[in-house]
């Protein structure tokens, strides 16, 4: 009976950890195994039927957690970003764009398209978007982690468009378990530290359990500064290390009659920008992390055939990012002519640029003068700081019935609520800058409210004293809140009855659902003001709504024919799923209907091979923030603007626009007096105006797999995995890209072009003429999210595993890999249709969704047992990747300026394929003790050279890809895990 559960089990997933572990791996399948044929209530990833002899149809990937152990990731999304299928997303290396959470993103379609679950179940989301922090779940009780890539939406609801990842813990946990992590590099930063500690016990002779799980990690920055790819700002365009923002010091003034110049170094003057803002030492690569985390579960069999259960989690986190300092972005400010700080002939030409009168224009004058565009990094303040503070509790109890021998019931309940507060701190207030500069001495502001210090803005470095800093510097808050409630009735089992020419009984699941999601935004008042708070990149506007679904669901799983003739076995399955909706909103109640279903089939003519396919049909509802996101300013992605005639490091392109080009500029709120010297948009970043929608209706998704399962008698130890899968998203929620709203207007210019929509709705910086500038005056690009997307992505999933025994060791061989062999992607109609992102990185590949996603990715270990040692080395392959074609091509030369690559030559528009090497070693001390000892990166292999401004902001920081590959270096972890 073993056996045969551990062949069914087998032909159906792919066992990631249990072929990535040797021994080890080798011991905790046969415990899954064990645990099945004794206890009936097991998860089964992908369905609700929990038959042990289940035929799944669908691969499902798995990783264990000796694999935890052994690749001593300290926390849940560090490990699943590094497995294919998966793309990283926002996580630890993640700085300007992290929002406190660590989220997983299967096939690289975003996170709010996948589902997160604990022991086969919902839980609470942890972001407005429905999404769940991995930084809540405990690792301590993870059995094995579950990821099966594709619809999933019949057995668990909308949302899991691409799949789902399973957590499971481990059941019925008897005794002590601690275990201690520390990690570090080779350069001695970047220290990671976590301990946790699992107590639990059978009680009344083994009718209960009760478990509880402690932990606590926390984890140092790493500053872009201190590794030398990092150190300096290189333009992705230009190869240039001038810095990256022109926000800089000394001050900038961009002037009404198209004129942008920057304060000389001796002060006295105003001349040609020189000196730009390196901002890149003061970002991290690593981002700084504290977690508190409490896991409990019980269960009790109260009767026969009766069980009560329960489990709570709870969690506090910080995670802090660290961006280089505020300042004052192009804001439209005035000075008086008789402010201390100005010296004679800064005065004069500002006067000339605005024509201002002479006698206007004197040390004596109190007329105000304008400074239409003033830029000026306040490095006296030091460096923005994001502190994001997330409580989260998630409880569920319920109570599993035996029905008759072959039927159980699973009537369960459960909420849980998250609360992120961000404090941002080290920001200039714009209002105060305003006071400040309203000066005709240096020590008295003209309106003395609030302790008002003067401000010097017209000097070098240092020129703002300590006691002005502090009069400029200000604190906000803002707390985003998620909470989900649900109740379900599950009846699952067998009828009793098998086909004819089968032996295992039909197997069913029936049921419904219900869930609660709630989400709100609340903004202090500096948060919603779109300028006040200097580089906060827009305002951020609070919001509140709900909504919930009825649901009701069956499945059907049915062995045809078994143990025939070329029909070992052939099982059949179908699932249904009927879900109402109910939008709560402040301005109307929609509600809505939808259908998801799913067929399936398995067939094995020999017991050495098994083939597989599934179809199905999978939607994802709108979320709370897509369905209530107020229109806000903020910051978007675009290097390239074509009304511009002048880049980042001030060289001229063109003379100006001309023809029907200059009319749409113009049209945009260029005006003739900047037409002719617009600059691109600054550090990369222009301003984009985003809506949500409450008439955001579902999106539909079309998946398949095929594929099959070998393992041939001839080679005992030998399994293998073959499938392919393809996956349609039509009614996609999403919003232009930058580019796309670019080539929507300039794509195609025509006489009518300058009254467009397409093109009027492009709203420029009404003093420079650039689309970057204050958020309160410059909309910039117009994102609205609507219905009007559509993906599509497909590939093949490969798993290879071989054990044998050696005599003097035992030796395990496995490979895992990915082939993504398209990921087109379609905001609307009048998009680029077919925008590619395999293999390729860009603004438009990896701004809002994902970071790159190459076309080949594998993992490969190879493990050596001995008695009590097991040595395992972990290959991962990303494949090579290019900038995305068609797009006006990156720097390809010597590299200039100020940075350690300067005088070598480098192709921005190609990554080559990297390859990391984790060694690890496992020693058994005695019975109860094991260490675990690993080299990360063990070639010490640096990432590559890109430039800052080569795709989004998120993903694209410190000249290369963070999330993708290793900024760390060479690093260093030792665990011990103490058990009796």
């Amino acid at each position: 009976m073993q056996l045969a559960i551990r062949r069914r089990l087998l032909a159906s997933t792919v066992l990631i950890g249990a072929s990535m572990l040797g021994s080890a791996a080798y011991a905790q399948t046969e415990t899954a195994a064990d645990a099945t044929a004794t206890d009936e209530t097991i998860v089964v990833t992908g369905s609700l039927i929990t038959n042990p002899n289940l035929e799944s149809s669908s691969p499902v990937a798995v990783v264990g957690s000796e694999e935890i152990l052994l690749r001593q990731t300290p926390t849940a999304e560090a490990l699943i970003r590094q497995l294919p299928g998966a793309t990283p997303n926002i996580g630890s290396s993640v700085n300007n764009g992290n929002g406190g959470a660590a989220l997983v993103d299967l096939r690289g379609l975003g996170p709010q398209r996948n589902l997160v679950l604990l022991d086969g179940n919902r839980v609470a989301p942890s972001t407005t978007t429905g999404s769940v922090d991995l930084n809540n779940i405990p690792l301590a009780l993870i059995e094995r982690t579950d990821l099966l890539t594709g619809g999933a939406s019949t057995s668990y609801g909308a949302d899991a468009i691409t799949g789902v990842v399973n957590f499971i813990t481990k059941r019925n946990f008897s005794g002590f378990e601690a275990t201690a992590q520390q990690s570090i590099t080779e350069k001695g930063d970047g220290n990671v530290f976590r301990i946790e500690v699992t107590m639990g016990a059978n009680f009344d002779d083994g009718r209960g359990n009760a478990v509880i799980s402690m932990g606590y990690q926390e984890a140092d920055p790493v500053y872009q500064g201190a590794r030398d790819f990092g150190r300096n700002g290189i333009n992705s365009q230009t190869g240039i290390a001038a810095g990256g923002s022109p926000t800089s010091v000394p001050s900038s003034i961009a002037f009404n009659n198209g004129q942008f110049l920057q304060i000389s170094p001796d002060g006295n003057s105003l001349v040609t920008p020189y000196q730009d803002f390196n901002f890149n030492p003061y970002n991290i690569f690593q981002t700084p992390f504290e977690r508190y985390n409490l896991f409990g579960a019980a269960n009790y069999e109260i009767a026969d055939g009766v069980e009560v259960y329960g489990r709570g989690m709870f969690s506090r986190n910080t995670v802090q990012t660290i961006i280089a300092p505020s300042g004052v972005f192009g804001e439209e400010l005035t000075v008086p002519a008789n402010n201390p700080f100005l010296t004679p002939g800064v005065r004069a030409q500002i006067c000339a640029a605005e024509g201002i009168a002479a006698a206007d224009c004197t040390a004596t004058s109190t007329t105000p003068l304008p400074l239409p565009g003033l830029y000026r990094r306040t490095v006296e303040l030091g460096p923005r700081i994001s502190t994001f503070v997330t409580t989260y509790f998630d409880f569920r109890g319920g109570i599993r019935l035996n029905v008759t021998e072959s039927i159980r019931a699973d009537l369960s309940v459960s909420h849980g609520e998250s609360e992120n507060t961000q404090t941002q701190s080290g920001y200039v207030l714009r209002s105060r800058i305003q006071q400040a500069l309203n000066a005709n001495n240096p020590n008295t502001c003209t309106n003395t409210a609030n302790g008002c210090v003067p401000v010097n803005l017209f000097g070098p470095a240092g020129s703002i004293s300590q006691s002005a800093a502090g009069f400029l510097l200000g604190t906000s808050a803002t707390s985003n809140r998620a909470s989900l409630s649900q109740a379900r009735a599950l009846i699952n089992g067998d009828f009793g009855a098998a086909a004819p020419w089968a032996e295992d009984p039909i197997s069913f699941a029936v049921g419904g659902e219900y869930r609660k999601y709630q989400a709100s935004r609340v903004a202090d008042f500096l948060a919603q003001n779109p300028s006040e708070l200097g580089g906060a990149g827009g305002a951020t506007l609070p919001f509140a709504g709900e909504y919930d679904v009825y649901e009701a669901f069956g499945e059907l799983v049915a062995p045809i024919v078994q143990n025939k003739p070329f029909f070992e076995d052939l099982t059949v399955e179908a699932g249904i799923r009927y879900s109402h909706y109910t939008i709560t909103g402040t301005n109307s109640t929609p509600k809505f209907n939808t259908t998801t279903w799913k067929a399936g089939a398995s067939w094995t003519p020999v017991p050495s091979i098994k083939f597989r396919g599934n179809y199905q049909r999978a939607v994802r509802s709108p979320n709370i923030f897509e369905l209530f996101r107020p229109q806000s300013t903020n910051l978007t992605n675009l290097n390239i603007d074509p009304c511009a005639s002048l880049n980042l490091s001030g060289q001229r392109r063109s003379t100006g626009p001309t023809g029907i080009l200059r009319d749409v500029c113009i049209a945009q709120g260029a005006t003739e007096g900047n037409i002719n010297n617009i600059i691109d948009p600054a550090a990369g970043q222009a301003q984009g105006t985003f809506t949500g929608s409450q008439a955001l209706r579902p999106e539909k998704a079309d998946t398949f797999t095929i594929g099959a399962v070998l393992q041939p008698e001839f080679l005992p130890g030998f399994s293998a995995t073959i499938d392919y899968y393809e996956l349609v998203v039509n009614d996609a929620i999403s919003a232009l890209t930058p580019d796309d709203a670019i080539a929507a207007c300039f794509g195609n210019l025509t006489a009518t072009s300058a009254t467009s929509d397409a093109c009027t709705s492009i709203r420029r910086n009404p003093v420079s003429g650039r689309l970057s500038g204050s958020a309160a005056t410059t909309p910039g690009l117009r994102l609205p999210l609507t219905n009007a997307g559509r993906y599509f992505t497909n590939g093949v999933d490969v798993s290879l595993n071989y054990r044998a025994d050696l005599a003097f060791a035992k030796l395990n061989l496995s490979f895992i890999g990915n082939w993504t062999k398209s990921q087109k992607f379609r905001a609307s109609p009048t998009s680029a249709l077919n925008r590619e992102c395999v293999g390729y990185y860009s603004v438009n590949c990896t701004a809002s969704q994902a970071s790159i996603q190459p076309e080949f990715t594998w993992n490969q270990r190879t493990t050596l047992s001995f008695d009590n040692v097991d040595l395992s080395l972990l290959w991962r392959h990303i494949s090579a990747v290019r900038y995305e074609p068609g797009l006006p091509q990156l720097f390809r030369g010597t590299v200039t300026g100020n940075t350690v690559f300067a005088g070598e030559q480098e192709n921005f528009n190609f990554i080559k394929a990297a390859d990391y090497f984790d060694l690890s070693a496992r020693v058994g001390v005695g019975d109860n003790l094991d260490l675990t000892f690993t080299a990360l990166n063990l070639f010490d292999r640096q990432p590559p050279l890109v430039g800052g401004n080569a795709g989004g902001t998120a993903f694209n920081s410190g000249n290369t890809f963070p999330s993708t590959y290793d900024t760390l270096g060479r690093s260093y972890s030792v665990t011990a895990r103490l058990r009796f």
